[in-house]
C-alpha cells in the first residue's frame, strides 16, 4: 500500500477533505483537512521520536497543546491553528520578551501533573549522547558543554514529561484556545530543560545579538521560576548538544553561529561565579 493509499484510508475512516498540499518533512507527512468544515492537521509519523510525540500530545489532551482528535496506529488528526499571528515574526520584531512569555506560559501546562508518567518517554540523558560523542571527537567547546550536561543530568530536580523542542516555531496561534505546542519529542527529564532552546532561536541573528541573552534570562527565570545559574548551564549543554547534532547533518555553516550561544552562557555563568 503506498502513502497516498494509507492516507485516503484515513480520509475516508475518520470522514475528512483535503484542504491544502502536503507538506513533508524528515520525519512525518502532514495534510492540511477538514471535518464537518473545521480545519483539522491529519500527521503520519516516520521517525521514533515522533511516534512517541504523538502518544504524548494524545497523553496532554489539549492542554498547552493543540487537541488530538483521532489517532491510531502512526495516525493522528490534530485541530490546525489558524491564527495569523506567529511568535517567530513578534521575536523578530520588538517583541521578542513577549514571546518568550507565551512559549513559557504554555510549557508551564505541558509540565503540569497528570498523575503518573507515561512509561514510553526516552529518559533525557539518551538525547545527550551525541554531545558525548562529539566531546570525544571534537574537543574545544564540546568538552565543556559535555561536562554540565553530565553534571546536571547525574542530579536532577523538577522531574516532568517534557515537550522536547521547545522553540518559537512549534507554538502555534490557535485563535480562541491561545498559544499551543505541536511536535514534541516524548522526554522525561529536569525541567529547565525544556527552556533552553528558547536561547537559540528563533534564528542565529536574533540569539546572537548583543545583550540578547542575558536579557531573555531574565524574563525566562521570572516567567518560569527557574534558578538563574541552573538556567544557564542548561543553555550551554543544548547549544552543545545542538551543535554536534548539526555536525551529525552535515550543516556545518550553523556550528560556530549555535556554540556562540554556548560561549554567551557561559560567560555569563562565570560573571555569576566572581
Amino acid at each position: 500500500m503506498t502513502e497516498n493509499d494509507v492516507a485516503k484510508a484515513y480520509l475516508d475512516l475518520w470522514h475528512l477533505s483535503l484542504d491544502g498540499e502536503p507538506i513533508v518533512t524528515h520525519s512525518s507527512k502532514l495534510f492540511p483537512v477538514r471535518r464537518n468544515g473545521k480545519a483539522a492537521m491529519l500527521k503520519f509519523a516516520v521517525a521514533p521520536e515522533e511516534k512517541l510525540g504523538a502518544a504524548l500530545m494524545v497523553w496532554w489532551n489539549g492542554v498547552g497543546a493543540a487537541h488530538v482528535l483521532e489517532h491510531q496506529g502512526d495516525a493522528i488528526l490534530l485541530e490546525r491553528a489558524t491564527g495569523e499571528r506567529s511568535l517567530i515574526d513578534m521575536a523578530r520584531n520588538g517583541g521578542d520578551d513577549e514571546a518568550s512569555r507565551i512559549i513559557c506560559r504554555a510549557v508551564e501546562g505541558l509540565h503540569a501533573l497528570r498523575g503518573s508518567l507515561l512509561t514510553s518517554l526516552i529518559p533525557l540523558a539518551h538525547r545527550f549522547r551525541s554531545l558525548e560523542e562529539a566531546a570525544d571527537r571534537e574537543g574545544g567547546a564540546f568538552v565543556r558543554s559535555a561536562a554540565i550536561a553530565r553534571a546536571l543530568l547525574a542530579e536532577p530536580i523538577d522531574i516532568v514529561t517534557l515537550h522536547g523542542d521547545v522553540h518559537h516555531g512549534n507554538f502555534l496561534d490557535f485563535t480562541g484556545r491561545g498559544w499551543l505546542a505541536i511536535d514534541p519529542k516524548g522526554l522525561v527529564g529536569e525541567r529547565g530543560f525544556d527552556y533552553a532552546n528558547l536561547f537559540c532561536n528563533p534564528d542565529h541573528s536574533v540569539a546572537t545579538t548583543p545583550g540578547r541573552l542575558a536579557r531573555q534570562v531574565d524574563v525566562v527565570i521570572d516567567a518560569a521560576r527557574l534558578e538563574r545559574r541552573r538556567l544557564l548551564q542548561w543553555i550551554v549543554a543544548w547549544a552543545g548538544l545542538s551543535a554536534a547534532w548539526l555536525i551529525e547533518d552535515g550543516l556545518d555553516e550553523h556550528i560556530r553561529p549555535t556554540l556562540q550561544i554556548a560561549d554567551i552562557a557561559a560567560a555569563e555563568l562565570d560573571s555569576i561565579a566572581v
